[in-house]
């Protein structure tokens, strides 16, 4: 047993603890599992609304406001801390695993056990650590205003939603359910974000009169009300700082143009060593790496988001913080929004009309874009156990060869393709982001991409177990 082992062994007498979802001893018909999945989205979006108890005040600039859309929390609510404490443990322990700091062996029952507790026990202690970070930083008041006793309530709200979350995705993950928890709830809140902004029935007064905020809305009240019929078409297109029609088709183009993409793909022949005549296929796509680099790439951008924002409200004439940026709060919103330093260079720029103003800014956020998520993307191959040596070595277990290819060759000819498609991949996915904040897309051009790559990868799921129940027509 080398080091690695007795790293994951520490986890041992944690696992009894531990909250656990057994694995499903039977095969789970296509129905139930459209049930539970159903049931686990109701619970998500029950706790995204309900307010927690004993906090004084949420007024005020959120610091987070970048982070919400990926992270799928909702300000003031159990949701609070979103998928944050499972994705930050997942990331840690895949970075960890695949670096081989941890040595695993994925043949071996007992290390994949010990993997997914060691993983979980690390994404509850996240979650209380935020929860305390939170409350301590008086994103809910001061500790002075809320009292001990409140501020320890809020902490377990928030720990006890962390772990919710955690069994919710364990279940789906298990078999329960369809794909996996932290993919179906960053779908959930990007769709309900997008769907809000298209149809929201909210009065918003931003010196114009009362406007709906909802851009369909909007278009329909202008229509009824503007005597000058060409003029509320004007308006209901192109309004300043409210959600425009422009914004919702560009919306629509993108997820177009994201679906058309999906389709790209490089099939390669393989078939079997002991089954003659037993033909395969792996298909090799343009996204291989799907959507981890703009997850990643929204990571690091929101981390650096924070920080800055925390160092500029401190120290805001040090010119090493004014550096990293310098921000203001926006008159519309109330949320503070980046106007100098690398956080305003790695933010997108608010419109065309801004592009042509700031060329350097667009130029800069074009550059960041495309190289971080092919960078990203790169990476992401080697740390999860997706580079040609892997999946050549996945194939070999399999006994499967590529026809007119001997053994040795298999991991040459994958390299052929694999990184090109990862590092291609990772740029194309940030092009499309980049033009989705351009054309002003709803929901940012990153909340674009996830949503449509995750609805595609549910129909893929949704598909394969079609093909494999014909009962399902009985549904």
């Amino acid at each position: 047993m080398g080091g690695g082992f007795r790293v994951l062994h520490l986890v041992k007498p944690f696992l009894s603890f531990l909250p656990e979802v057994q694995s499903a001893d039977r095969k789970i018909p296509f129905r139930e599992k459209v049930i539970y999945t159903v049931i686990s989205l109701f619970i998500f979006l029950v706790c995204s609304q309900l307010p927690l108890y004993g906090i004084h005040s949420t007024t005020g600039g959120d610091p987070f406001y970048w982070m919400r859309a990926i992270l799928a929390s909702s300000r003031g609510t159990v949701m609070e801390l979103g998928i944050t404490p499972i994705v930050t443990s997942g990331l840690v322990m895949q970075l960890l695993a695949g670096s081989k700091i941890i040595e695993v062996d994925n043949n071996v029952r007992e290390d994949r056990a010990l993997l997914n507790g060691a993983q979980k026990l690390l994404g509850i202690l996240i979650a209380v650590g935020e929860a305390v970070a939170y409350v301590l930083s008086g994103m809910y008041g001061s500790v002075g205003q809320l009292g001990v006793g409140n501020a320890i309530l809020i902490i377990l709200q928030l720990c006890f939603a962390g772990i919710i979350v955690i069994c919710l995705d364990e279940l789906l993950q298990k078999g329960y359910g369809l794909g996996s928890g932290i993919s179906l709830f960053i779908a959930t809140n990007i769709c309900e974000n997008i769907i809000w902004k298209a149809f929201s029935p909210t009065t918003i007064n931003s010196g114009r009169g009362a406007e709906f905020e909802g851009a369909v809305i909007a278009l329909f009240h202008l229509l009824i009300t503007r005597t000058d019929k060409v003029r509320a078409l004007r308006e209901a297109f192109y309004r300043q700082n409210l959600p425009n029609v422009t914004n919702l088709l560009a919306t629509i183009l993108i997820f177009l143009i994201v679906i058309y993409f999906q389709g790209f793909r490089v099939v390669l022949p393989v078939r079997s060593k002991n089954a003659r005549g037993q033909q395969g296929s792996y298909p090799i796509k343009l996204f291989y790496t799907s959507n981890m680099p703009i997850i990643l790439q929204s990571a690091l951008v929101s981390n650096l988001y924070f920080i800055s924002q925390l160092l500029y409200k401190r120290y805001g004439g040090n010119f090493l913080v004014n550096l990293l940026g310098k921000w203001k709060e926006s008159e519309y919103s109330g949320q503070s929004i980046p106007v100098g330093g690398l956080a305003y260079y790695v933010t997108a720029p608010s419109s065309l009309a801004d592009v042509a103003a700031n060329p350097f800014h667009a130029l800069f956020y074009i550059v960041f874009m495309l190289s971080a998520c092919a960078l990203f993307s790169k990476t992401w191959i080697e740390v999860s156990g997706s580079s040609a040596k892997d999946v050549a070595k996945q194939l070999k277990e399999q006994q499967m060869v590529m026809p007119g290819h001997r053994d040795s060759n298999l991991q040459k000819e994958l390299n052929r393709y694999i990184p090109t498609a990862a590092a291609f991949g990772g740029i194309c996915i940030g092009a499309l982001t980049v033009l989705a904040d351009f054309m002003g897309a709803i929901g940012s051009g990153t909340g674009i991409l996830l949503a449509v790559t995750i609805i595609y990868q549910y129909f893929e799921t949704f598909e394969k177990e079609k093909a494999s129940e014909l009962g399902f027509f009985g549904f």
